[in-house]
């Protein structure tokens, strides 16, 4: 980013823009961190010029919010995935019933039993 001109600045995040999307799309968010990097720096060299008009940025605006919503559905899905995984790490754990009373008993599994594999 050693050209400070705002149309290769903004040719340059909607470039960004493009393979945030790409990385959210396949699900590679080890790429996301390099990714948002670039991204500050650029909206931080963008931020440096007081005359840029909106229109010129209603592209790349349209991206931004495009990409924010992948993330946020990305985060969504994390977050689901380790509540699932946390249910089935306690139900290996054991179940927990209640008898008639409201007594909670826990019966608990043997993790060390193994299956037999027979022809």
């Amino acid at each position: 980013m050693t050209d400070q001109n705002p149309q290769t600045l903004i040719d340059e995040l909607d470039t960004i823009l493009d393979e945030e999307r790409a990385a959210l799309m396949d699900g590679d968010l080890k790429k996301m961190e390099a990714i948002l990097a670039r991204k500050e720096q650029a909206i931080e060299a963008l931020n440096s010029f007081s005359d840029l008009e909106r229109q010129t940025l209603s592209k790349v605006q349209s991206k931004v919010t495009r990409n924010q919503d992948l993330l946020e559905s990305a985060m969504e899905g994390i977050r689901s995935v380790a509540t699932r995984m946390a249910e089935l790490r306690r139900v290996r754990k054991g179940l927990d019933v209640y008898d008639s009373a409201g007594r909670k008993t826990r019966y608990g599994t043997r993790l060390d039993q193994k299956l037999e594999r027979r022809a």
